[in-house]
């Protein structure tokens, strides 16, 4: 009997928990985690070659499913390449359920093949680390694998959500004999409900209390997932109550004309006190601009809450006085109605919008700059241009993936110009590992069209994405070939330094043409500004999925960049 029955139970309890998506890299010694998967009718299954691109697709298909998604791999180093997918999931709050196969713990370190540390080897990047019985015999291990399968998948999509490891040592033989079917035993589904934090009557006083007595109050949001119901009460706390809102464009707040986008073009060094809060209030992730978060750690609030379901203390601005345990949907529409009817009570309906008029002010001037730029004579192929063209064109029901370095930061500086759709960029650790292989996976999981906005070193060090069968028909790429990593010509250090093109942007002379060659993919190359438009048409009115590739100009994109913080400053002094 070669059938591993706690792993077909463990696919069972998964499914039966709503599991419906798994990506599984090819290997022996995970043969029975593979084969309960590819025999589960209610499953997906994404066959992926490379361990560090399929752990990519899958955090791709949790964030756009919104619930777990399971990782498979054999035993050893193959389980190692999951990890930068594994530590982006963990700081995005994205659901993994990573299952590792592993040879039995006593040939740990006995010359065997394919066999390391397995146990816990994500260390602090997720959320909790199992591993699966060796014994299949007594009953206890049936009841502990039953028990590790329930918990792994409710503390995976337990608030905060995040990546689980659950590791599997198998003995030979593990492959089912001719006729031996993978049948499920009787498996016990534990479920859990989610608890519903809430705040006393008391502390809600004292909040609104705190609130009203704040003269100046800034709202800042930071990466998220879009919500209706919070852009529409944020909307009405800025109408009414003049307080300003901020958000980078990974924060997707929609596009309304009174939030503050454009702070990474205004908040330099000589940024005004009086922009400074007297209680700021964040929600969300990581925040993009780098620029904002120098700002009010150099001028701290007096107050700082954070609103949100953690669990880490999260104190990026160096100033945070107060944690407030709520989603922001009931934190802020809680607020709006009790303030609001207090107020009515009152006969207090008078606002002083002096604070948000200053940041509309900067927020304003900032947009003008960039639009000028931006509509000027464009004769050199540059970044920030490119891209805004490729975003005005597109439907607005898109998905927006941006690369990180610079193709997320360009999308930052073009909100306030038209800007409206869904955004998302690997903000978790930052890296550019896994770019491309996550706009594949939730291209996967939606029926909507996808476009990815990535730089060239990116998109080559990603490209093994491209090496699965069934590429989603809905992605389109946009590939920014500027010969290396340009942002290093924007960083003060390494632009200074003699080395700059060999050690730091890693100049190089690949093109993304064989990579859309080798998937079948229609290429679109763009090498001059008469090109542009023409191809840019073509490119999105291509049926399925096509490679955009546009070769811009170094040179061009840095003193773009000098030029725009030169006409702010100007324009600053002479509004």
């Amino acid at each position: 009997m070669a059938v591993v029955q706690q792993v077909v139970d463990l696919v069972d309890i998964l499914a039966r928990h709503g599991l419906t998506h798994a990506v599984v890299c090819p290997g022996s010694r995970s043969a029975a985690i593979t084969l309960s998967f590819a025999r589960t009718n209610s499953i997906k299954t994404v066959v992926s070659i490379d361990e560090r691109t399929a752990g990519f697709i899958a955090l791709g298909l949790a964030l756009e499913l919104r619930k777990p998604v399971a990782l498979v791999c054999t035993s050893g180093t193959a389980a190692y390449n999951f990890a930068p997918a594994v530590a982006e999931a963990f700081f995005q709050q994205i659901p993994l359920l990573v299952i590792t196969a592993d040879r039995p713990p006593e040939w740990v370190h006995q010359q065997d093949g394919q066999t390391i540390y397995q146990g816990g080897m994500f260390g602090g990047h997720v959320k909790k680390s199992f591993t699966f019985p060796v014994d299949t015999v007594h009953s206890d291990s049936s009841w502990f694998a039953n028990r590790i399968s329930n918990d792994a998948f409710l503390t995976a999509a337990a608030i905060p959500a995040g990546p689980v490891h659950i590791n599997v040592p198998v003995r030979e033989p593990f492959y089912p004999e001719e006729g031996e079917r993978l049948v499920p035993g009787r498996n016990r589904l534990i479920e859990s409900l989610a608890p519903l934090p809430a705040l006393s009557v008391q502390n809600w006083h004292r909040l609104q209390d705190e609130w009203d007595e704040a003269e100046k109050i800034l709202i800042a949001g930071g990466q998220g997932q879009f919500s209706a119901d919070l852009v529409r009460t944020l909307a009405q706390i800025t109408e009414e109550w003049e307080v300003p809102v901020l958000g980078d464009v990974t924060a997707n707040l929609g596009n309304h004309p009174d939030f503050i986008s454009m702070q990474d073009v205004f908040l330099d060094e000589s940024a005004e006190d009086s922009l400074v809060p007297d209680l700021l209030v964040t929600f969300g992730q990581s925040f993009l601009s780098k620029k904002f978060k120098a700002f009010l750690r150099r001028h701290p609030s007096v107050q700082h809450w954070h609103i949100g379901i953690e669990t880490h203390l999260v104190d990026a601005f160096q100033s945070l006085t107060l944690r407030i345990p709520l989603s922001p949907d009931i934190f802020f529409s809680k607020m709006l109605e009790d303030i609001d009817y207090k107020r009515f009570v009152e006969k207090d309906e008078m606002h002083d919008d002096s604070y948000k008029q200053k940041w509309l002010t900067k927020e304003r001037l900032a947009a003008r700059v960039v639009n000028e730029q931006i509509n000027g004579n464009l004769t050199l192929l540059n970044d920030l241009t490119v891209v805004q063209k490729v975003l005005s064109e597109l439907p607005e029901d898109v998905t927006l993936h941006f690369g990180n370095s610079m193709p997320v930061r360009y999308a930052n500086l073009l909100r306030r110009l038209g800007l409206v759709q869904a955004v998302w960029a690997n903000r978790g650790t930052s890296g550019i590992d896994g770019c491309v292989s996550t706009a594949i996976g939730a291209a996967m999981a939606t029926g909507k069209p996808v476009c990815l906005v990535v730089g060239d070193v990116t998109f080559l060090y990603d490209r093994n994405g491209f090496l699965i069968d069934d590429f989603p028909a809905n992605l389109k790429v946009v590939v920014l070939n500027n010969g290396g990593g340009n942002i290093f010509r924007l960083i003060d250090g390494p632009r200074r330094q003699p080395e700059l093109t060999r050690f730091f942007e890693t100049g190089h002379r690949h093109t993304a043409e064989s990579t859309a060659k080798d998937a079948g993919l229609p290429y679109f190359a763009v090498t001059d500004v008469g090109e542009l438009s023409g191809s840019l048409s073509n490119f999105i009115k291509t049926e399925g999925p096509a490679i955009l590739e546009v070769f811009t100009v170094p040179e061009e994109n840095a003193r773009l960049a000098r030029e725009r913080a030169e006409r702010f400053s100007q324009a600053r002094q002479h509004p």
